[in-house]
């Protein structure tokens, strides 16, 4: 299994990093792809990814800080040329549900990002909330470059999903598949094709079904896949086959 966006940087995570490795290794994950969202946590995801061989890592600014982190696509790909275990860009994207940044910075952030992502042929991990149409129209102004493009967490609508799939997007399942509410989620994710699908803890955030309440962890991943797998109507064994192989090849640039 491959957890393809977590926050192991995150305090609850990385004072049990020992603990935390021992049961994603235990239940089979390979990789972990700890995220980037600021300037200053950077630091602490190169340090993670020195830290254990089944650790990756991304260079990136989270919408919500752009009010603070103001970043250009030359300090992003300086902060990853020769760094073989940051494998992508972001977090990126628009997130006009909090609204805690400017929009104009926000859009003018993405941009950077995904320019970035182009140079360097290595993908690009979105964010998108309250925010569908301004996050495709921008992302397409792109499509002539071939982005690679993951959409993080996708709690987005069936038609957004069938826009992006033009793109030859990527889409996440997070735990939120697993929610009682979450029906059309579930049925947007029947609809995308299976291998344009990963799987995500986006821990310490969204624990799954039946550990909802608690803070996630990598290891609680096997929850969202076998309900993704149940949604399909295929093995889990078949379903992680699937996503690892998704996430390779999708990453498969560095």
């Amino acid at each position: 299994m491959i957890d393809s966006h977590c926050h192991l940087d995150h305090e609850n995570l990385i004072n049990n990093l020992e603990d935390i490795l021992k049961r994603s290794k235990d239940i089979g994950i390979t990789k972990l792809l700890t995220i980037c969202t600021t300037l200053n946590s950077f630091q602490k995801i190169e340090d993670l990814v020195n830290y254990d061989e089944i650790i990756y890592g991304t260079f990136g600014i989270h919408p919500h800080e752009t009010e603070k982190d103001i970043i250009s696509k030359r300090q992003i790909t300086n902060n990853i040329k020769g760094k073989k275990k940051i494998i992508g860009v972001g977090e990126t994207g628009l997130d006009f549900y909090y609204n805690h940044s400017n929009k104009k910075r926000q859009i003018s952030s993405f941009r950077e990002h995904i320019e970035a992502s182009i140079e360097l042929n290595i993908p690009l991990i979105v964010h998108s909330r309250n925010a569908e149409i301004d996050t495709f129209n921008i992302i397409n102004d792109y499509k002539n470059s071939n982005p690679k493009i993951l959409m993080h967490c996708f709690t987005g609508s069936l038609d957004f999903a069938k826009k992006l799939n033009s793109l030859d997007a990527f889409f996440s399942a997070s735990g939120i598949i697993t929610f009682n509410k979450s029906e059309d989620l579930r049925k947007t994710f029947s609809n995308i094709p299976l291998d344009k699908i990963l799987i995500e803890t986006d821990s310490p955030y969204l624990a799954p079904v039946p550990m909802r309440g608690k803070k996630n962890e990598p290891s609680y991943i096997k929850y969202t896949a076998e309900k993704l797998a149940e949604l399909n109507s295929i093995k889990f064994e078949k379903l992680i086959d699937i996503t690892s192989r998704n996430f390779n090849s999708l990453f498969s640039s560095k």
